[in-house]
């Protein structure tokens, strides 16, 4: 066990880094999910009328117009979701790893395998699913949510249909493909492409410069950068049916917050005079991975699917070289 110092080196580390990074990963999660079509819209009766919600063009635009709506509480939508999941995990990792892993962070998925790194990765997305769900809804949500009353946040983040059956979240059409594709590609891709070219890199410790081969190390960098085309639209898509809720009726079955008899008791807005961010209409939703990537390129153009591309691009550096 840690001693009372490693203890509070651990959450105030813990604390630090929830304070730099739910902020920017609040700002990635409205951008990704913000509704911007790019042709007219239809109204009540029929006629044609152009798109009249905000334009939000960049992941540093989407923060700063958080900050100016929502003030520093927007920032923050999520953080209670966050921190109980991280708290869990930590409290895990206390228990049952070593003081020389917790303080050196050599803690990693269990090395038993391609197929068993794919398997254990499946299971953890699978244990984790509803709480990145709940996040990305409280996230994204126009309503105020209360730091400590999970019992009002859930009514108003979760349908009935949700509460009553909160299984029904694994079945999110399309989500959990979304989820599967992106591990596989990671695992069976880009970690069998490294082992291949660049076996070092999987050894305890830093390689020699002489032990790595410079042009597989530019291949595999290259190909690292590549894989940008595919795995930023699985994360744009996977935030999109992430905030997609489920209802009894099919037509019903919608990404708004707002569905009248959903959220009963939300009567507070986040935002006083504009939402944030505009949310695609409930009575079309996405039927699965395939549609939702279809009707983002009909609706939106294919530049919704690469937003804040070069967040996915450090994040495969990082995790690919690690």
């Amino acid at each position: 066990m840690l001693g009372l110092f490693d203890m509070m080196m651990l959450l105030g580390s813990l604390g630090l880094s929830l304070g730099i990074l739910v902020p920017l990963a609040g700002a990635l999660v409205r951008f990704r999910a913000h509704y911007n079509p790019k042709g007219l819209q239809l109204d009540s009766e029929g006629g044609v009328q152009p798109h009249t919600g905000p334009v939000v063009s960049s992941f540093f635009s989407m923060l700063r117009r958080v900050h100016r709506i929502e003030g520093w509480p927007g920032l923050y939508k999520g953080l209670m979701p966050t921190l109980l999941s991280t708290l869990v995990i930590t409290f895990f990792l206390m228990i049952f790893l070593s003081d020389s892993n917790l303080r050196h962070g050599t803690y990693s998925a269990p090395d038993a395998g391609v197929v068993g790194i794919l398997v254990y990765s499946i299971f953890a997305m699978l244990v984790s699913l509803p709480q990145v769900i709940i996040t990305n809804r409280a996230i994204t949500t126009p309503h105020k949510l209360p730091y400590l009353n999970p019992i009002y946040s859930l009514r108003v983040l979760l349908t009935p249909t949700e509460r009553r059956r909160p299984w029904i979240l694994y079945l999110t059409p399309g989500l959990l493909t979304a989820q599967v594709a992106h591990i596989a590609y990671i695992v069976l891709g880009l970690r069998s492409i490294r082992q291949i070219l660049l076996p070092e890199l999987a050894n305890p410790g830093m390689p020699r410069r002489e032990e790595i081969s410079p042009v597989k190390f530019v291949v595999f960098f290259v190909i690292t950068l590549l894989s940008t085309i595919i795995l930023t639209p699985l994360e744009v898509i996977t935030i999109r049916l992430s905030i997609q809720r489920n209802h009894a009726a099919p037509e019903f079955n919608s990404i708004s917050q707002e569905e009248e008899g959903d959220a009963e008791e939300a009567t507070e807005y986040a935002g006083m005079e504009e939402d944030v961010i505009g949310l695609r209409t409930e009575r079309e939703p996405y039927v699965g991975l395939v549609d939702c990537g279809k009707r983002i390129i009909d609706e939106e153009g294919w530049g919704a699917l690469y937003r804040a591309w070069w967040l996915t691009t450090l994040g495969s550096l990082g995790g690919a070289f690690s």
